[in-house]
């Protein structure tokens, strides 16, 4: 049998009511408790620290979901604010001009969708510019304001 040592730890009044508490249902004794604890900590096993990986992960993940929950809600705003806009602006063409108007809108939605493609393989990114904008218009207000 090996010859065991002793320790003296102090706890706080909570936490030892917790060991007691435990100590009493398991019918064990404290020190056995704290020695399963201990060799518990000193020797994390791999589904331990597979489990702290798969958590890191996940909360990466969180946040990058996170982010693209905001992007998607600030397309959409701005997607429903141009709609009301340009509903609220264009007057109803006569029936009449119909056809040369869906001609050219067939026009503009194909030069639209070529100049979408060229900025999207560039990477440029609205949503980025527009936090540009943003950081450089409050720089040049705090400028205007400072004295």
């Amino acid at each position: 049998m090996p010859v065991k040592q002793r320790l003296s730890v102090y706890l706080n009044a909570d936490m030892m009511a917790r060991l007691e508490k435990l100590a009493d249902k398991e019918r064990a004794a404290k020190s056995a408790i704290a020695e399963a604890a201990i060799m518990s900590f000193l020797t994390a096993d791999d589904s331990d620290r597979w489990e702290a990986a798969v958590t890191r992960r996940m909360d990466r993940l969180t946040r990058s979901v996170d982010r693209m929950e905001r992007d998607l809600e600030f397309s959409v705003e701005a997607l429903a604010l141009y709609i009301r806009a340009w509903l609220t602006a264009t007057p109803p063409l006569p029936d009449d001009a119909q056809a040369a108007a869906q001609a050219k809108g067939r026009e503009r939605y194909e030069s639209f969708i070529e100049a979408l493609g060229r900025r999207l393989s560039k990477g440029q990114r609205l949503s980025r510019e527009v936090s540009e904008e943003l950081l450089q218009s409050d720089a040049a207000i705090s400028n205007i304001t400072e004295p």
